[in-house]
């Protein structure tokens, strides 16, 4: 399972012209799932998500979670980040996680935010097309992959 996660001042998603979803401070986050990730995937992904300290303390050092600093994730699904791009020019899927099971494990990562503190989780829409918007702060930007952390056991 992987996860882009940029540090914003605000974000949004729209479908076919109407906000789908938004948040102002806090985390825009692309969420992928691929074949074998599971709902221990998910559950690890959301509490180092929402745990991720890089919001800055008091003295400018990224010391802060978005739990700390009571900020949104507006987290949106897109299996182009399990693209395996080795061969070739043009990106194969194949290892995305089949569609039915992605979305499940998508809205159960989004509730396991939930469950972990953060006060507002907002969502896109699954399989749609969308238009992200946001203004980044920093930038700041970290990439998870739950790949590694199985690997060594966190």
């Amino acid at each position: 399972m992987k996860a882009v996660i940029q540090r914003v001042e605000s974000a949004s998603v729209s479908v076919e012209g109407k906000i789908a979803g938004a948040c102002e401070k806090g985390f825009m986050l692309l969420f992928g799932a691929a074949k074998g990730d599971t709902e221990a995937d998910a559950e690890l992904l959301a509490r180092k998500t929402a745990n991720l300290r890089v919001f800055c303390d008091e003295n400018g050092k990224m010391n802060k979670s978005v739990l700390d600093i009571g900020g949104g994730i507006l987290a949106i699904s897109q299996f182009t980040l399990c693209a395996d791009v080795k061969k070739g020019n043009r990106p194969s899927f194949t290892e995305a996680l089949e569609p039915q099971k992605a979305e499940e494990l998508y809205d159960f990562f989004c509730k396991k935010l939930k469950a972990e503190g953060v006060n507002r989780v907002e969502k896109g829409i699954f399989g749609a097309d969308m238009k992200v918007s946001l203004v980044n702060d920093g930038p700041v930007t970290i990439i998870f992959d739950t790949e590694i952390w199985r690997k060594n056991g966190n």
